[in-house]
């Protein structure tokens, strides 16, 4: 049997949150994001095998938090690097070590997104099984001006998209890409891809999947939470209770 993967970047430092901690070990609801975030994925498929990704220096504090609250979901953690391509390429390199099959499917997201829906997760999914890659987006909804050296000018926003995640990739298609010298243009999982020449393909995403960088957001995210009624977790002990 063919096994997923799941890889969960958080490297955030907490600097725009004015936190001192780091915002994805900061509470919402009572518990770090980042458990909210895994356990999304584990309630979509509990098969999906975790890599989350970690600043060395929070591996130590990661591992005090699952004891603390009981954290029960199965994963790998791994250190990132100084840019996120590189953390993620410390991920894919560790998945490679142990997976066989090139046909095996690897989403990778924020792990400051723990409001993505279930049904956002299944289309990735499905579409990247089919075409190779699968990218969620959302429609601009405000209007959007391109500041220029001498003013600005408007920008038709029906052409434009909001890209969240998870992005999900072949293995086989995302490993080659990640073998590529590290760009600054590189903004996102897809950008790497799309530059070995793969058409990017968009599946649609959910307006709820925001990422909590800023204290607003937590305010809104605590808000839907508590407000969503699918919005729910369960974890691997809940579960089996």
């Amino acid at each position: 049997m063919v096994s997923n993967y799941i890889v969960i970047v958080a490297g955030g430092s907490g600097k725009r949150m004015d936190a001192t901690v780091p915002k994805q070990f900061l509470l919402l609801n009572g518990r770090p994001i980042l458990m909210h975030t895994c356990e999304r994925f584990y309630q979509y498929d509990h098969t999906l095998s975790f890599v989350i990704v970690l600043p060395s220096e929070h591996i130590e504090t990661w591992n005090a938090l699952c004891k603390e609250y009981a954290f029960s979901i199965p994963h790998k953690t791994i250190a990132g690097g100084v840019e996120r391509f590189y953390s993620v390429k410390n991920a894919l390199d560790l998945i490679q070590r142990h997976q066989n099959s090139q046909n095996a499917l690897v989403a990778i997201h924020d792990g400051v997104r723990p409001l993505v829906s279930l049904e956002t997760i299944r289309k990735a999914f499905v579409v990247a099984e089919e075409k190779g890659n699968a990218i969620p987006v959302i429609a601009v909804i405000d209007s959007v001006r391109k500041v220029e050296a001498y003013g600005s000018s408007i920008v038709d926003r029906t052409q434009l998209r909001l890209i969240q995640t998870p992005q999900v990739f072949k293995l086989s298609l995302i490993t080659k890409a990640y073998q590529q010298p590290f760009s600054e243009s590189f903004t996102d999982d897809a950008s790497v891809l799309e530059t070995m020449g793969e058409t990017i393909i968009l599946t649609e995403g959910n307006e709820e999947n925001i990422k909590i960088t800023r204290p607003i957001d937590l305010v809104i995210a605590e808000s839907l939470l508590k407000s969503t009624d699918s919005i729910k977790y369960q974890t691997p002990s809940q579960q089996k209770s």
